[in-house]
């Protein structure tokens, strides 16, 4: 057998985030934070109706590759969008499956 060829870590780093972002969850919760801003697990909870058990794990994976952090106020955490450039990738992407929703195949 042939040695494996190591993905190159820029490559893997991507492929990680569009692994976590398929989670409908995660795509949720970053979306509610690019249009409200900062929120707590327990104010995301309400408004996607979903266990805070369910938010804080999508939280975390969303941690660990970077596209979230949080900030502690008076013992509560509210989490926001790391960079930015985020904001452009989900607006870029949500036009792409616009377009390709119109198009008749």
């Amino acid at each position: 057998m042939g040695k494996k060829r190591r993905m190159p870590e820029k490559e893997y780093r991507a492929s990680r985030i569009c692994r976590v972002l398929g989670n409908p969850t995660a795509y949720q919760i970053m979306k509610m934070l690019i249009i409200e801003g900062k929120m707590t697990p327990t104010g995301m909870s309400k408004k996607l109706g979903l266990t805070i058990a369910s938010i804080s794990k999508t939280l975390r994976n969303l941690r660990q590759i970077d596209l979230v952090r949080y900030e502690t106020e008076s013992y509560v955490k509210k989490y926001f969008i790391k960079d930015k450039a985020v904001v452009k990738i989900f607006n870029t992407l949500e036009k792409y499956v616009e377009k390709i929703k119109d198009k008749k195949f």
